[in-house]
């Protein structure tokens, strides 16, 4: 008896662990950023329809924003838990690669569509949108009409900003700037600086800041003020049309190293360009779809600023100089 007892608790021991390990073989591990998996983000719903097709656990784990994302990755390494990461934009992607944690995709790219077309083999786009001032029209009677004004006029309105360090957004006010001014990019900082109320590490502290009424514009997108009209029916809320353009903000998910072992993670990439992802995107994250759509969007979003000739930086040459123009930010916004 004694030894059949010692039998079956060995039996039961080791069947738990083979469930364990089932469980865990069939879970998708997505590292993303706070406002995606909020629960009034794209991930509640995502994670819906993905589970549904695929009889699997998708776990989200947040982080503040997107390039907080590529700094958790770079301090896991090899050991990192995540097989997708979600939420690096272009202007990481090189340096996100240089990194040697991400794997090519290998899926079909023919849903995807987004300005200037799309080839990478390793990130896939899941939207797109362009950086701009949103404003409060009951507090802001004339918003700048252009960057330099936003940036030189000393008597304007206040705003709140994201950290370049940490934030995708943050970033492309940076490289907005930079693609402006140039050279004289410091300049531009040390102009605006006074008239900043705060810097915050992600999108959804500032934009907060904004509604609350403590900021009187933010930088956010063109497609915010989609939100305020579609999901609580309110008009005061609008962007500011800068004169240069605006920058262009793509955002993509890749497959980690630890990812390429597990086959949800290309099922998932695949699934996130059809209908299934895109349909949640422009009323949960608020940015255009990278992909087809089962329904036209709501006629709100042709009304909002969608310029013919975007800004950009060319990727290669952010990852060449992201550290340098940081610390000028850094070293122009502490003094």
């Amino acid at each position: 008896m004694r030894m059949n007892l010692t039998a079956a608790i060995t039996a039961s021991i080791f069947a738990a662990a083979t469930a364990a390990a089932a469980a865990q073989d069939n879970t998708l591990t997505i590292y993303t950023y706070e406002s995606f998996n909020s629960e009034w983000g794209p991930g509640p719903k995502v994670k819906e329809a993905f589970e549904a097709e695929c009889a699997c656990t998708v776990d989200f784990v947040g982080v503040a924003d997107g390039v907080a994302l590529l700094n958790r990755l770079k301090l896991e390494g090899a050991e990192t838990s995540a097989d997708i990461v979600l939420g690096l934009d272009t202007n990481l992607t090189v340096e996100a690669q240089a990194t040697g944690l991400f794997v090519p995709h290998g899926i079909n790219l023919a849903n995807v569509s987004v300005p200037g077309g799309w080839s990478d083999d390793t990130f896939v786009p899941y939207d797109y949108g362009y950086f701009a001032v949103i404003y409060d029209t009951q507090t802001v009677e004339t918003p700048p009409a252009s960057l330099k004004e936003l940036v030189e006029n000393t008597d304007g309105p206040k705003i709140a900003i994201q950290d370049p360090r940490t934030s995708t957004p943050g970033l492309g006010l940076l490289l907005w700037i930079k693609a402006v001014y140039g050279d004289n990019a410091a300049g531009a900082w040390a102009s605006l600086k006074n008239r900043v109320l705060t810097v915050t590490p992600g999108w959804s502290e500032a934009y907060g800041l904004f509604t609350s009424g403590e900021a009187q514009m933010v930088l956010s997108y063109t497609t915010s003020p989609a939100y305020h009209l579609i999901a609580e029916r309110e008009e005061r809320y609008k962007a500011a049309e800068f004169a240069e353009g605006h920058y262009i903000q793509i955002e993509v998910a890749g497959i980690t190293t630890k990812g390429a072992a597990n086959p949800l993670a290309a099922q998932f990439l695949q699934f996130m360009t059809g209908p299934g992802f895109q349909d949640v995107i422009p009323e949960t994250n608020w940015m255009f779809p990278a992909g087809a759509t089962t329904e036209p969007l709501n006629p709100v979003f042709a009304d909002m600023i969608r310029p013919e000739e975007p800004l950009l930086v060319d990727p290669a040459t952010v990852s060449e100089n992201r550290k340098a123009w940081v610390e000028e930010w850094l070293s122009v916004m502490s003094e």
